[in-house]
């Protein structure tokens, strides 16, 4: 890829690829070190050390950078034994480090204090500057079953999606749709799906075996030609409660939609889907009004669908704002199709909404 960005995709790839081996060498083992979050949501080990591991290589490269990630250092710190398998986790990379793939944090006490630069972090508005965003585990529900999720790793400018890096331990380079959370790469190599602002979407293996496999492949922009019957869906069907289940499939039966397609529990995964071409179209409503995305689940991963010719609004047509804070407050709910198709899309959302007598949760 030939983009403004060479440097940063360089060290952001190298620090995904260490992740994945922290990440890895966790979900082989039955003790995850899982513990339970206020939003009753399951946070791991894994996540607390790869938050640390993103932010310390980064911050080591590009020192005047900021952050936001999911994690806090709270439960670390209250937790000795957590705090000590997490820092004994991040030793397993020091021949990494030796050879400059990542930088580790100099003390356990480092550690905790970068965990926080994320944890406390916001990604501010137009004048922000530079902002990485992190989500360390994403699909964590899924990944304490040795199942699908996604490490994701975003570069904001003055709150604009410019880069995006993601990294899929479980999903090969060459999946094929339908995906599922129980699609496992048979060759365990997975992939790193990639996309600079005005630059392409790209993927290429995870972990390379030669210098050929590093080569990455350019995902074609979906046609502008395509009809409503050539929508293939993604979404996470049965396992949260967030979203209006019943409103779902009846949008999908308006738009002449046959088939479930690819069924996702992590965002990350699911705009890497509509990224890959997997699918190309998605839909969420949140069940309440005051309900919001949370940056880390779609900062950069949703500039994969956009780079390949995706639109993404909110629910009201609005364009998602990533400047207002951690919580995505300014919008509700997801509409991403094709550009041609996107309207069609929105406007039959809205139209079951009000059919069903959730207009309320219109804007």
């Amino acid at each position: 890829m030939d983009s403004p960005y060479p440097r940063e995709l360089k060290v952001a790839i190298g620090a995904i690829q260490s992740a994945a081996k922290l990440s890895q060498a966790i979900i082989s083992i039955d003790d995850k070190g899982v513990i339970e979050k206020d939003d009753l949501s399951p946070v791991t080990v894994a996540d607390f050390a790869i938050q640390a591991l993103l932010t310390s290589t980064i911050h080591h490269a590009f020192p005047d950078d900021k952050f936001v990630g999911e994690e806090s250092a709270a439960d670390l710190r209250n937790n000795p034994v957590l705090l000590d398998r997490a820092w004994n986790l991040l030793q397993m990379l020091q021949e990494d480090e030796a050879m400059s793939l990542c930088k580790l944090p100099e003390s356990p006490e480092k550690m905790c204090e970068m965990i926080d630069w994320c944890g406390f972090g916001e990604p501010g508005g137009p004048q922000a500057g530079r902002v990485w965003v992190f989500d360390p585990i994403d699909g964590t529900q899924t990944f304490v079953r040795r199942e699908a999720y996604a490490i994701n790793v975003a570069l904001l400018e003055g709150s604009r999606q410019v880069l995006s890096i993601v990294g899929c331990p479980t999903l090969s380079a060459d999946a094929s749709a339908p995906v599922t959370n129980t699609s496992l790469d048979p060759t365990r190599r997975g992939c790193i799906v990639f996309a600079a602002k005005g630059y392409g979407t790209y993927v290429r293996p995870l972990a390379a075996s030669s210098s050929h496999d590093e080569q990455a492949r350019r995902i074609e922009p979906h046609t502008m030609t395509e009809s409503s019957q050539t929508l293939r869906p993604v979404s996470c069907y049965n396992m949260l409660d967030s979203g209006v289940d019943d409103v779902h499939q009846l949008i999908m039966e308006r738009l002449n939609i046959q088939t479930r397609g690819c069924d996702l529990l992590a965002w990350v995964l699911r705009w890497v889907s509509l990224g890959l071409g997997l699918s190309n179209m998605t839909v969420w409503v949140y069940k309440q009004r005051s309900r919001a995305g949370k940056i880390w689940d779609h900062a950069g991963a949703m500039l994969l669908f956009e780079e390949v010719g995706g639109h993404i609004t909110d629910i009201d047509g609005k364009p998602i704002d990533l400047g207002v804070g951690r919580k995505m407050t300014a919008n509700h709910g997801f509409v991403a199709a094709p550009k041609e198709l996107h309207p069609l899309v929105l406007q039959t959302v809205q139209q079951v909404l009000r059919e069903q007598g959730k207009g309320h949760l219109l804007g």
